[in-house]
């Protein structure tokens, strides 16, 4: 075990974490440019994509209570060796097989690794609280390093993926995917310290769906944990497909170039990298409830801001502006979590909060699409912009939300 004020072990999960995140970019860029390029076919790419987002619903569900069961450190080397296993695979079946490595082993394979990849996050997330005390850092700084290399991952990745296949191609960015799991697994065997296993009679390890139930149990009965799952889950319905489906057709009618698209995300992205940053800094000085509410708040005025159809600088400084107001969410939202829940049911718990948030992307999606075919995307907005406010106002007189503020961590 690491002597405390060590914070070699926090290091070296914020580093696996990052490497790993920045894998998961490569792949999300390199599989499809993949399929694309071996069978020249938009639907099978599109169904490839498909075959990636699912599994992460399921696993994030199912495995939390795996996290907690195999333990945090065995689980993310675990999930990140087996990850990497099955994105080698792809590249290799390849040229052992040639034509007739079939689509459908691919879409196994890729099923696979997304479906072993959530327990890690979720076992890195879980494990987080325990090397922060090990280094005596405040949870608040720690939970805004790790959001700010996720962040910094997606904004960089997905460009350097897009040099790397132009440079490599996409089947050797695959092999170098699987060795950046490689690597993150080896630096959590190695630099991150077991935590004791929790206390469970061989009864009690027999009943998982009990375990599953009782994680549940456990977000419906804290008021606070509720609340913000309940938020997360509406907010991602609107926001998911604000940058997927909306900003495309919006950007395409509006001004007619892709190149605007891009700077929009990548100023909204730079923003939110740069908003986590500075909570981390000087985050636990403030008021937990009043800074998540009024960030919420700022974030949705998105919505509005676009349905006045300003000209585009105006929409990418705001976007800027808008992304700074996002950094503090997460950071919080995974403080008070982790404060909240006991530490051996932290897997199942984040598990099943992260299952939450993704499930409502999908029809966030679908529905956004039908909305603007049927009434127009400055309608859209505007009935998105409505929800949202109506669901961050709530956050100010939520009562629930008044213990965000009692720090519970021990």
């Amino acid at each position: 075990m690491a002597l405390k004020g060590t914070r070699v072990p926090l290091f070296a999960l914020l580093a696996a974490g990052g490497i790993s995140m920045v894998g998961n970019v490569l792949a999300m860029i390199a599989v499809p440019w993949f399929v694309l390029q071996t069978t020249g076919s938009a639907s099978l790419t599109g169904l490839t994509a498909t075959f990636t987002a699912l599994p992460a619903i399921v696993a994030a569900f199912f495995g939390g209570t795996l996290v907690d069961r195999i333990g945090y450190k065995r689980m993310s080397v675990v999930s990140d060796v087996m990850s990497g296993v099955t994105v080698a695979l792809i590249p290799l079946l390849y040229h052992l097989l040639g034509a007739r490595f079939a689509f459908w082993q691919l879409l196994v394979l890729v099923f696979l690794g997304a479906l072993l990849d959530a327990p890690g996050g979720t076992a890195r997330l879980s494990i987080l609280p325990d090397v922060a005390r090990v280094a005596g850092m405040r949870l608040e700084r720690v939970n805004s390093a790790m959001q700010a290399i996720q962040r910094g991952s997606n904004l960089l990745g997905a460009p350097l993926a897009g040099f790397l296949i132009a440079v490599m191609g996409a089947d050797r960015v695959l092999w170098l995917d699987a060795a950046s799991f490689a690597v993150s697994a080896l630096m959590v065997a190695a630099l991150v310290p077991s935590q004791a296993a929790p206390n469970q009679n061989e009864e009690k390890q027999s009943r998982y769906l009990e375990d599953l139930k009782e994680g549940l149990r456990f977000i419906w009965r804290d008021r606070v944990i509720f609340a913000v799952v309940a938020t997360v889950m509406i907010t991602n319905f609107l926001d998911a497909p604000l940058f997927a489906v909306i900003m495309p057709v919006y950007v395409s009618r509006v001004f007619g170039s892709a190149f605007n698209l891009g700077l929009i995300i990548a100023g909204f992205g730079a923003g939110a990298l740069l908003g986590t940053i500075i909570f981390g800094a000087v985050g636990h000085r403030l008021p937990r409830r009043l800074t998540f509410a009024l960030s919420f708040i700022v974030v949705g005025l998105q919505f509005f801001f676009l349905a006045l159809l300003p000209p585009v600088g105006f929409i990418i400084a705001a976007f800027a502006l808008l992304g700074l107001a996002s950094g503090p969410l997460n950071p919080i939202i995974m403080t008070v979590v982790q404060e909240r829940v006991p530490a051996d049911m932290r897997g199942r718990v984040f598990g099943t909060m992260t299952a939450g948030a993704y499930l409502a992307v999908p029809l966030g999606m679908l529905l956004a699409g039908y909305m603007i075919e049927w009434k127009g995307v400055r309608v859209t907005l505007l009935i998105q912009a409505g929800i949202y406010l109506v669901t961050t106002l709530s956050l100010l007189i939520n009562p629930a939300l008044r213990e965000m503020d009692k720090n519970s961590f021990q």
